[in-house]
């Protein structure tokens, strides 16, 4: 059984057992969470279901493991011959879960 589910404005085709890192999440460490917003549900015996845009009733519960920030991104603009430049760097937040469950 798979989902596909949104949160932090991006898609994720998850299974159970699966571990990845989404936008940052405001939860604690080592709790549970179930993200509401599953856009579609297959089952293992070939029925999927779709959502207008949500499926009514379903959930994913994921668990905490750790938040964190990746790696650092540079932005670097340049003018030649006018002396101009700009550096700035951006780590983003992160949430890395694992996804205990699917309820559809």
């Amino acid at each position: 059984m798979y989902a596909v589910i949104k949160t932090g404005g991006k898609q994720y085709k998850v299974t159970e057992g699966d571990v990845l890192k989404v936008e940052k999440l405001n939860a604690e460490v080592n709790t549970t969470v179930e993200l509401t917003e599953v856009l579609l549900v297959a089952g293992g015996d070939n029925a999927v279901k779709v959502g207008k845009p949500l499926v009514e009733g379903a959930k994913v519960v994921v668990e905490i493991l750790s938040q964190g920030k990746g790696p650092k991104v540079i932005n670097f603009k340049y003018k030649p011959k006018k002396a101009s430049h700009r550096k700035r760097g951006h780590r983003q937040l992160f949430t890395e879960v694992k996804v205990t469950s699917i309820i559809a």
